[in-house]
């Protein structure tokens, strides 16, 4: 591969500083990170160098130029300059790599060293998989064994293990976006989901994702220096290999827990719910309780980390069975797990979970689902796992009306009154128990100037705020407003 390839990559956002035509299309033949002063002894000919440049300082003249000095004398294929230390790369490196004829890159804060490695790694990869007589890293009886255990539809634990074999007591670990662990080697310890795997020390590759940000699988090595990057490379090609067979299974599964939503939303008889319960892998008997999300695959992948909890999983809307939880409550579970999804979908994602009750037949699911829906619309990012239980006051309740009835009820009974002083007055006096000396005092007006403004308000509203039923009425418009 050569330079020019990864400054092609939109995904990277590199920036060419200085380079000529020549130099940027010389092979690449690898990659290495470091942020001493004089890294020559360890870098080979045809190295993209990666430094943070954390040894450089507007008071440390000539460094710049004994760093690039000792890179050209490797025969560093160019220097990777990461823009995170000093907001930008100092001009005096810009002049010493253009001095010493070495192409030089601004690597954005926002793009992580490792990210470079493992596409520079990637795109080599391609390239030898393009060759007509590619050369492997697995050995060919490793590579056999794996071919035939593929066929069969070995597991996971089993496939990773056999792939790591000849490597020696290397942990590897097979992992989910959100760090759920699918399969782990032989001398592998377990491991907490504390975060996303792409973000775990050392070395991880991505291996497959279908459509989403949280289906997606990663080969992860803590140790980064354990084994060769092609042979790290190829084993995760193989187990793409059984992404790819698992896919089919897991989207009928996801069919079938659809069917079972859509029955439940529709007219049904005893006979046919059971069925789809059957069908859908959930036991009969109950108890059950169904989950609503904004995300069917981020719902999926986290009750993958309730493997105790049965589930049936359709395109936004799970059916779970809690006969056989020990310990405790899956709703508490679910929080725990749903903050690991969301770290690995990002800040900007608008992940929520509504919760029906608890339904100890078969017969009370319909209404389980009923509530799932409701509590999801109640549900926000300070409480993204909402269940119906948890709803225990008027404005959580209201919550979960749809913004457009909300919004038509406000109107209607509020609207006199605009957003002027008496609507002012009322959010106060209805805040302070309609004491009129404290909303007086709140408001620094004389009582009767709050005897006033009430009186309109009343007049204006068609309310008699010494009436309980008034009271609610004009409090849930302001909450719904």
């Amino acid at each position: 591969m050569h330079l020019l390839e990864l400054l092609e990559s939109d995904d990277l956002g590199l920036t060419l500083l200085w380079g000529e035509e020549l130099l940027l299309g010389q092979e690449v033949n690898g990659v290495t990170a470091t942020d001493l002063e004089d890294p020559s002894r360890f870098l080979g000919p045809g190295e993209l160098v990666l430094s943070g440049l954390v040894w450089w300082t507007h008071h440390s003249p000539g460094k710049a130029d004994r760093f690039v000095a000792a890179l050209a004398d490797a025969g560093a294929a160019a220097l990777l300059a990461g823009e995170e230390t000093h907001g930008h790369v100092p001009e005096e490196v810009v002049k010493a790599c253009r001095a010493h004829r070495l192409p030089v890159v601004a690597v954005p804060a926002r793009t992580s060293f490792r990210t470079v490695t493992e596409a520079v790694y990637l795109r080599q990869w391609g390239d030898l998989s393009r060759r007509r007589n590619r050369l492997f890293a697995l050995p060919e009886n490793v590579r056999a064994e794996l071919g035939r255990l593929l066929e069969r539809g070995a597991e996971p634990d089993e496939l990773l293990d056999r792939a790591c074999a000849h490597l020696g007591r290397v942990p590897c670990y097979l992992l989910t976006a959100s760090g759920r662990t699918l399969a782990r080697t032989a001398s592998a310890p377990p491991i907490a989901p504390g975060h996303p795997a792409s973000a775990r020390s050392g070395l991880s590759l991505h291996v497959k994702a279908d459509s989403s940000p949280y289906d997606a699988w990663y080969l992860h090595v803590p140790d980064a220096d354990a084994a060769p990057p092609r042979v790290l490379h190829e084993i995760a090609g193989v187990l793409a290999q059984l992404r790819d067979g698992q896919a089919a299974a897991a989207a009928a599964a996801r069919s079938a827990g659809q069917d079972l939503v859509r029955l439940l939303e529709g007219a049904w008889e005893p006979g046919l719910l059971d069925e789809a319960l059957t069908t859908a892998g959930l036991p009969l008997g109950g108890p059950y309780r169904v989950v609503a999300a904004t995300s069917g695959d981020a719902l999926a992948e986290a009750l993958g980390h309730l493997p105790d909890v049965p589930a049936a999983v359709g395109e936004s809307t799970a059916v779970l069975f809690e006969g056989a939880v020990d310990g405790p409550d899956v709703l508490g579970r679910l929080r725990t797990a749903w903050a690991l999804v969301q770290a690995c979908a990002g800040p900007e994602a608008d992940l929520c979970v509504g919760a029906g009750a608890r339904a100890d037949t078969a017969e009370q699911l319909a209404a389980s689902s009923r509530q799932a829906r409701f509590a999801l619309t109640a549900a926000d990012r300070q409480e993204p796992v909402r269940g119906v239980e948890h709803l225990s006051t008027l404005a959580e309740l209201l919550a979960g009306v749809p913004a457009e009835v909300r919004q038509v009820f406000g109107t209607r009974t509020l609207g006199a009154l605009r957003d002027g002083i008496l609507r002012q007055t009322l959010e106060v006096f209805l805040a302070h128990n309609c004491s009129w000396a404290r909303t007086a005092e709140a408001l620094h007006l004389h009582v009767n100037t709050v005897h006033y403004r009430i009186e309109r308000v009343e007049v204006l509203t068609g309310r008699d705020l010494s009436r309980l039923d008034h009271k609610l009425d004009l409090y849930a418009a302001l909450q719904c407003a």
